[in-house]
């Protein structure tokens, strides 16, 4: 019997053509609202969606035969992902159909905005021809500053390195190799950036660190006459302030894609003629289009039919066997991932995960793409699987090694994940098998690690502990559990405490202040 796939949003016909000559079946359904979508989902194999339909958990929970949910484009912001993942439902995208699009609109805007295009067009249909009045800049010679050296970043760097332009960039997740590669000079600082710029661009995602990351202080501390350009996300710039620079010609001009509120039919950079707009068309090419309808297309044929899905954001549908060998060992990978992360001073240049006792014996390509999921957890990197974790890892600088062995320090199975500054190792045992660390930096521990811990490392002697707790006391903060590690080889302890609720930075700093012989103290949030 063959599968049938439903698709609610239009994508190129060669999409189509994909699937049928595969043998599945498919009908398009364009516009249904939720109830008529739930009424007629439980007939699907599978679902392809763009960013018209909106599958809730309502939805997703009448989808009593769907299997996987693609969505044909990068963003899966209206999908439920959480409900579809508790179904046990793959959703996945296709996030490089449209890279080169936004890549060359990117160059698009920066050129409208230094040669005023727009507004020299605008005057000849209305009839002027008044040269002077459009006076534009070049870019040869001129510094672009790009905040995000991914896919995008990458290549509108190496399109206006054809333009004769002097590269600068910004991106905690890109190595010096790849910024050497793109012949960018990589700073730490967003504040060593902003001075040097006279055209800035962005290709980052919409996250905790990035929302509202250029506003008053970061359009202040720019060049006089900057161009800002954004085809990336909204809510990296604060617009309202931006319009008070543009109005006051601190910013030259602006080049945006992406808006706050969309559609956008108005914002407050609807009143400036040197605010270059345009209704999120980055995307919009014939080609991404066509890519986008086939590569998705071609994802969701090789999920019906039992194949690793490469661009899987959330489940990965391989052989329920494999699942069951490694399924319960993810969480703890990922854990891992997250701890060595936040205990590293930067992204690690050399990752090697070693699966031991009865993990030794197959294949731990998904275990490795679980500690890269957790070490880039507060980066939104995309989809990691097994089948494209080596190729993630490599993107950000990262040789990801894979090591086996018959000894599990005395469990039947463990795991450890080690890079330059940081080694952990975990196994899984007890009734709900949690995830428990068994060792960090070489310190023998037995802890299942909370949402919130905290690490210190000092000099052994008593009243140590003494001073942490009055001090955790005093500010509220409840202890729950802890253990203490103790090397041979080392007069150091190292302490693993358990807290309940966040720890505020004023206590961190009371911490790092009076307990004695300090040596270093890591506050963990999983």
């Amino acid at each position: 019997m063959a599968y049938r796939v439903l698709i609610t949003d239009e994508i190129d016909p060669a999409g189509i053509g994909v699937l049928k000559s595969r043998g599945v079946d498919v009908d398009v359904k364009i516009d249904l609202d939720e109830d008529a979508l739930a009424a007629c989902i439980g007939d699907y194999d599978g679902l392809i969606v763009r960013s018209k339909s909106h599958i809730s958990k309502k939805v997703i929970n009448a989808a009593e035969k769907l299997r996987i949910i693609g969505r044909a484009g990068v963003s899966i912001d209206n999908i439920d992902l959480e409900a579809a993942t508790e179904k046990g439902i793959v959703v996945c995208n296709a996030p490089n159909s449209n890279i080169m699009s936004a890549a060359e609109h990117a160059m698009a805007l920066i050129l409208a905005c230094a040669r005023n295009i727009p507004q020299a067009n605008a005057s000849m249909h209305a009839g002027e021809w008044d040269s002077r009045r459009f006076m534009g800049r070049e870019l040869y010679e001129k510094t672009l500053a790009i905040f995000g050296l991914g896919r995008v970043g990458g290549l509108v760097a190496q399109r206006a390195a054809a333009f004769g332009m002097n590269l600068i960039g910004y991106d905690p997740y890109c190595s010096k190799e790849r910024a050497v590669t793109l012949g960018v000079e990589l700073y730490e600082d967003i504040d060593d950036v902003l001075p040097l710029a006279d055209f800035i661009t962005v290709h980052m995602p919409k996250t905790v660190e990035t929302t509202g990351m250029f506003g008053p202080e970061q359009f202040a501390a720019m060049k006089d006459g900057v161009v800002l350009v954004n085809v990336s996300r909204d809510g990296i710039f604060d617009e309202k302030s931006m319009a008070d620079f543009i109005a006051a010609e601190k910013i030259g001009a602006v080049g945006f894609d992406v808006f706050d509120e969309e559609p956008c039919e108005d914002s407050p950079l609807h009143e400036f003629a040197n605010a270059i707009i345009t209704p999120h068309i980055g995307a919009v090419t014939v080609e991404a289009q066509r890519r986008a309808g086939v590569q998705i297309a071609t994802f969701v044929a090789q999920g019906l039919s039992g194949s690793i899905v490469p661009t899987a954001v959330n489940v990965s549908n391989v052989p329920p066997e494999v699942m069951d060998k490694f399924g319960p060992y993810l969480t703890a990978c990922q854990m891992m991932g997250k701890i060595i992360v936040q205990m590293s001073e930067e992204v690690p240049e050399q990752l090697t995960l070693t699966a031991s006792g009865t993990l030794a014996s197959a294949d731990a390509s998904m275990l490795l793409a679980a500690a890269l999921k957790g070490l880039f957890a507060y980066k939104n990197v995309g989809a990691v699987t097994g089948s494209n974790a080596e190729a993630v890892a490599q993107r950000h600088g990262i040789e990801a090694n894979l090591i086996s062995q018959v000894g599990a320090y005395g469990y039947d199975s463990s795991l450890s994940l080690r890079t330059e500054q940081c080694d952990i190792s975990c196994t899984l045992y007890g009734t709900d098998r949690p995830a428990r660390i068994i060792s960090l930096f070489g310190y023998s521990f037995d802890i299942e690690p909370a949402a919130n811990s905290l690490v210190f490392k000092y000099v052994d002697a008593p009243g140590r502990m003494g001073t942490i707790g009055t001090i955790l006391g005093e500010a509220g903060v409840n202890i729950t559990t802890m253990q203490i590690g103790k090397r041979e080889d080392s007069d150091c302890a190292l302490v693993f405490l358990n807290v309940e609720g966040s720890v505020q930075d004023s206590v961190l700093e009371t911490l790092r202040a009076n307990v004695p012989d300090l040596q270093k103290l890591w506050y963990i949030r999983l």
